[in-house]
């Protein structure tokens, strides 16, 4: 692989690496699929999004994002590289679509809106998160109950579901396809032979010519 490609991927992998801390894994009681409407200070993304209990399965643009909270991991697939790297899933970056979030100490009605043509309940909510306190806005269906939209108080995220329908999603969407290699820093994780084993111990001990830095994102956003 070019150093141009790894670039490429590098910075893709940096991107959603970050969408995860942001926004996490889902575990839901109900299976769904929605389409899912982002906001940043970089812009808009638009992307699909699967749940089927604790799985999740988020598909954007360049990238997709499995999320399976029964085996605390998060797997980034790049279709068109056909690769895919692995992260650990922390509990805290995991959202429940219950009453009540993690760490929730306070949760205030503060008035109704119409959220993509439905009844909602708009809700401030204080919670703790890394002993720090977080605050966000969160949307109600009236109809349903289920939270179609949250947003940062301060403005800088906001994420939406629309088109939400509920069954049962396959399973097939929240495993790796055949035929991925594994990416890990600049290097796919190859099937490794007796004889090629001593190599790779000694590729990790050299340097990264790309180290990746993850920024320190402050608890839960969602």
């Amino acid at each position: 692989m070019d150093c141009k490609m790894q670039h490429r991927i590098i910075s893709v992998v940096l991107v959603v690496v970050i969408s995860i801390f942001l926004f996490g894994g889902i575990a839901v009681a109900q299976d769904f699929s929605a389409d899912m409407v982002s906001t940043t200070k970089a812009g808009v993304s638009t992307g699909k999004i699967f749940v089927a209990k604790e799985k999740t399965r988020m598909e954007t643009l360049q990238t997709i994002i499995i999320t399976r909270i029964d085996k605390n991991v998060v797997w980034i697939l790049m279709p068109a590289q056909r690769m895919y790297m692995e992260q650990p899933l922390k509990p805290e970056n995991v959202v429940a679509t219950t009453d009540k979030m993690p760490g929730e100490i306070e949760r205030k009605l503060v008035g109704k809106e119409t959220v993509g043509g439905k009844r909602t309940d708009k809700y401030r909510i204080v919670y703790t998160a890394a002993d720090k306190k977080e605050a966000i806005f969160q949307w109600i269906a009236a109809d349903s109950g289920f939270p179609i939209k949250s947003a940062a108080v301060d403005g800088r995220w906001s994420i939406e579901y629309k088109n939400l329908k509920t069954g049962k999603q396959p399973d097939s969407l929240f495993e790796i396809p055949t035929g991925y290699q594994k990416f890990s820093l600049g290097v796919p994780v190859m099937p490794e032979t007796k004889a090629e084993e001593k190599t790779v111990e000694k590729e990790k001990k050299k340097p990264s010519k790309f180290p990746i830095r993850i920024p320190k994102l402050p608890g839960k956003f969602w």
